[in-house]
């Protein structure tokens, strides 16, 4: 099965390149990566360029792991049915990496965090709400979307280690270890790519929530 994980990578990182706020941005004469904090991502999206094109990016960026791993799914489960999981996780990997280190941008990308909640949506929905509750709670209690991007990433670790182990996650125990590790990967990969954030949270200069900067 080696052959197909490789395969679920490419197919994830195929959707990755699909970077939602550089294409809308450039839908709308303004080049992402020169305004604001230079970040394709939803965040910077929402405040150099409104709501709207926010939540069109979040959208677009959370589905290409959506569609990532149900690609994978569909291709793979006939065949490797006891493995399917494993490869639908490498699919998610590959939809980050995608968005994180896009070969068009020179590999200059987001930080993965819509792509990674499309990721949890498709892989382990039951996630989906405990993630969703501790990010608002996040924004409400700290106005910090960092810190609500963070929870997210260890809440979804935490979580497909949890109902892998109860049976929840439908996949064989032999399966687990590779899947907690390449979890693991992935809200690793989230957390990494906030160490500015980190670092700004530590020393008081961190950006509030989500507020539009209007240009006029």
């Amino acid at each position: 099965m080696a052959g197909a994980r490789i395969i679920a990578v490419a197919i994830g990182y195929l959707f990755g390149l699909f970077t939602a706020g550089y294409f809308y941005s450039r839908h709308v004469n303004v080049d992402i990566t020169k305004v604001g904090s230079g970040n394709i991502g939803t965040t910077n999206t929402f405040r150099s360029l409104g709501p709207k094109a926010g939540v069109l990016v979040f959208l677009g960026d959370g589905f290409k792991g959506v569609f990532a791993v149900l690609l994978v799914w569909l291709l793979f489960h006939g065949r490797y049915p006891q493995g399917v999981k494993i490869l639908e996780i490498y699919a998610g990997l590959g939809a980050v990496l995608g968005h994180n280190f896009p070969v068009h941008l020179k590999f200059k990308g987001g930080k993965g965090i819509a792509a990674t909640a499309g990721v949890v949506l498709a892989f382990c929905p039951w996630a989906v709400p405990v993630c969703i509750l501790l990010f608002a709670g996040a924004i409400f209690l700290t106005h910090y979307v960092s810190v609500g991007s963070m929870l997210v990433c260890i809440s979804f670790f935490a979580q497909v280690v949890i109902f892998g182990q109860n049976g929840t996650l439908g996949a064989p125990a032999e399966a687990l270890p590779e899947i907690y590790i390449v979890t693991g990967v992935i809200c690793a990969l989230g957390i990494l790519r906030h160490h500015e954030n980190i670092r700004r949270l530590l020393n008081g200069t961190e950006n509030k929530a989500l507020v539009h900067k209007d240009k006029k």
